[in-house]
This record gives structure tokens, sequence and C-alpha cells, in this order.
């Protein structure tokens, strides 16, 4: 089976959802999975055990894969910023002098920005773009004045 993580990078399963058709000449009692939670550190696949318990205490088991993924984008948050030019007049900025506090379920792999050097040509306000990155490949992005 294939599960992505919800906001907070965690995933679950049930016996059932690992259950493919199995029977018991009685009946089935329980169904567990093991294991039965993922998170961000599971991403890709993973072997998962079903357990299978009837009345009379037998029990099997088999393997199944669990496929993790992660398909939520980090969440974007930009700061608006002042810079002065030096004497040379030239400044510059990082990604995380306009990055207001951006998150993701699993973590921010990486982060960018546009324009990050200005010089006079640039004095005034300018529009710059924050791009956050996942290691799953979501990304999203946010703008900020400088």
């Amino acid at each position: 089976i294939t599960v992505q993580l919800d906001g907070s990078g965690a995933a679950s399963i049930t016996g059932a959802d690992l259950d493919g058709g199995s029977t018991d000449n009685c009946s089935i009692v329980s169904r567990t999975a093991s294991p039965n939670s993922f998170t961000c550190t599971n991403l890709g696949p993973n072997i998962a055990t079903l357990t299978l318990d009837d009345p009379s205490g037998n029990t099997s088991t088999c393997n199944s894969t669990v496929t993790v993924e992660d398909t939520i984008a980090p969440t974007s948050v930009c700061q608006d910023l002042t810079v002065q030019l030096d004497g040379s007049g030239n400044a510059s900025i990082t990604a995380a002098d306009v990055d207001g506090g951006s998150s993701d379920n699993c973590a921010i792999t990486s982060q960018s920005v546009t324009l990050g050097s200005f010089t006079c040509a640039n004095a005034g306000a300018n529009t710059v773009t924050l791009t956050n990155s996942d290691a799953s490949g979501n990304s999203s992005t946010c703008t900020a004045t400088v």
C-alpha cells in the first residue's frame, strides 16, 4: 500500500489495510500490522508484517511493502526587509533574511531567494521571491519587499 504523511509528518495503518483477502476455516479474530506508524524518517518503501489470529490461537503472518510519501509542500512565510547600501553602493541578503518562519511537515532542505544582491540601481522597493523545498521535491514560494 501507499500512505501519505499528514501535516505533522505522521501516518498510520491497521492490519486491515494490509489484508488482501486473508481467510480462515473458522474466522479471523485479529489483524495487526507491525510497524503500524510511520514518520518522515520512513519515506520510501518499508516492510510491514500482517499478523492474523484465529479463535483457536493459530497465527499466520505475511509481509507487505508500505510506501510512505510526503506530498505536502512547505509553508513559506516571508517578511519584508530594509537594507542599506554600503559605501560601494552594494548590499546582499540571504533567504534566511526574508524567511518569516517557514515550515514543513518533515523538514525544509533548501531555501533560495531571487535577487539577493542590490546596487544603486535597486534603490527603493524590490520584490524578492523566497522558495522553500523539502526532500520529497515539494516546494512553495512567497514574496517579500526589500
